[in-house]
């Protein structure tokens, strides 16, 4: 017998029995559905909370500072470990790039500074990189362009949420305070800096410098608007709160407005001066796999400094979603094994209906192989067909489960689901559909093979 003829006769038989083969269908679609939606809750919450950490500083990015330092500055009282302490120079950078699975480098220079415009003023926090690099840190513009490198002045790029820390300067009242924006246009507006703060409160304050004489009016510098970040004043992401700008164009202006003092946010001697280098406040390092994070992280921590990555966090949290997968993966399949039992007693019962049929292939000399082939492909229909319509419903009711979610507002980033349906869970489930209703079929299958010839054509 051939393939396409068990495929015909396969298909005619459960179509003459239309209502105890949709019932048995039906059984699948729920098995399927029930068993493919229970997944694709475990994946996307994994999916929504690995895109959540990226947000946060990305799964493959490690940060390194200094001994007796934290990540944007240092401790007034840790003067001698700042004095022992390796900072963190290009000869570092360098030192880091040569690390077996480092894909990238980069340093990072952070200072404050008092941004003025009009009747409203913010403080803000600088980050300086390079030109080049900020193109490739993923940041998409809503308005403006990237700095070019060499453009041989200080131009700036703004989160999206710094325009909602600028406030009023006399009744300090802003955005976060009673929703009213500032009227300040980033791109168009003239906005100047000062990047020396206490000489800017003792000169308002009217304090006098050291030689009594009144404190002088630090330089207030104009600084141009390159571009803005895309999103909207709510729209909180890793980069929404930082001015970036150029590394080199930051040093540069910071030498200039700190001749002779210290730069705050800078390490100093012993002595407590300042160092003619300005050092960088972390250097960035990016691993070519998660795997490898951690192998990296130990590598620069040996060398003296502090490394600090989402790796074990992440690790930790991919356990707990494997075991909720896994959970809910065997709730849903209670419902496909009922559906198997049902597979099973629709196959036994087309048995006890076809045994003459059964009797009449045998005597005609069919081969055992095709009579068993015959109803593995019936059942293999079943869960075809149950497969199908149950990935189909799956869809619909992710779709409706993305939706619900998203409207409640749960505040995790459900931009990307909570439920979530990869192209190989959909291909697992059908296979595994048909192979459920084929295993279910396989033991009414050698029932089958197993009938006596006449006693199945004496069968009424």
């Amino acid at each position: 017998m051939k393939f396409r003829d068990m495929l015909r006769m396969s298909g005619s038989s459960l179509w003459k029995r239309k209502v105890r083969t949709i019932l048995t269908v039906l059984g699948v679609v729920i098995g399927t559905a029930s068993i493919v939606v229970m997944i694709s809750l475990g994946l996307g919450l994994k999916r929504a909370s690995m895109s959540e950490i990226e947000q946060y500083g990305g799964l493959t990015t490690i940060t390194v500072s200094e001994q007796g330092s934290y990540y944007g500055g240092y401790d007034d009282s840790e003067t001698e470990i700042q004095a022992s302490t390796e900072h963190l120079s290009d000869d570092v950078v360098e030192t880091i790039r040569g690390i077996e699975h480092v894909e990238d480098v980069y340093p990072v220079l952070d200072t404050e500074a008092l941004a003025l415009s009009g009747g409203y003023q913010s403080y803000i926090s600088l980050r300086g990189v390079s030109a080049e690099k900020m193109k490739d840190l993923g940041i998409k513009l809503g308005q403006g362009e990237f700095p070019e490198p060499n453009a041989g002045q200080l131009q700036a790029v703004y989160g999206n949420m710094v325009i909602g820390e600028f406030h009023n300067e006399k009744t300090g009242q802003g955005y976060w305070y009673n929703g009213e924006m500032a009227e300040v246009d980033l791109m168009a507006d003239t906005i100047m800096y000062v990047f020396d703060m206490d000489a800017y409160y003792n000169f308002l304050w009217g304090n006098t410098a050291e030689d009594g004489t009144s404190a002088p009016m630090p330089k207030k510098r104009i600084v141009k608007t390159a571009g803005v970040i895309e999103g909207s004043v709510e729209d909180y992401n890793s980069n929404s709160y930082y001015v970036f700008c150029d590394i080199d164009e930051l040093k540069r202006v910071l030498k200039k407005e700190f001749k002779n003092k210290i730069i705050p946010g800078q390490p100093t001697t012993a002595g407590g001066k300042a160092y003619k280098e300005i050092f960088y406040t972390a250097i960035m390092v990016e691993v070519d796999d998660m795997n490898y994070v951690q192998q990296v992280q130990s590598e620069i921590n040996a060398l003296g400094y502090q490394a600090s990555s989402n790796a074990e966090w992440v690790q930790s949290m991919q356990g707990q979603y494997n075991y909720i997968q896994l959970a809910l993966g065997g709730i849903g399949a209670v419902s496909l094994i009922v559906a198997a039992i049902g597979i099973a007693n629709t196959m036994m019962m087309s048995i006890y209906e076809r045994t003459k049929e059964i009797g009449i292939m045998k005597v005609l000399g069919c081969d055992m192989r095709n009579i068993q082939g015959l109803f593995l492909l019936e059942a293999g229909y079943i869960g075809f067909i149950g497969g199908v319509i149950g990935l189909g419903l799956s869809y619909g009711l992710s779709a409706i489960i993305n939706l619900v979610v998203k409207n409640l507002n749960l505040g995790m980033n459900m931009a990307v689901g909570i439920s979530y349906i990869p192209l190989w869970l959909a291909l697992v489930s059908l296979v595994f559909a048909v192979f459920v209703g084929m295993a279910a079929g396989f033991f009414p299958s050698l029932r089958a093979m197993q009938l006596s010839p006449l006693a199945a054509i004496r069968n009424e």
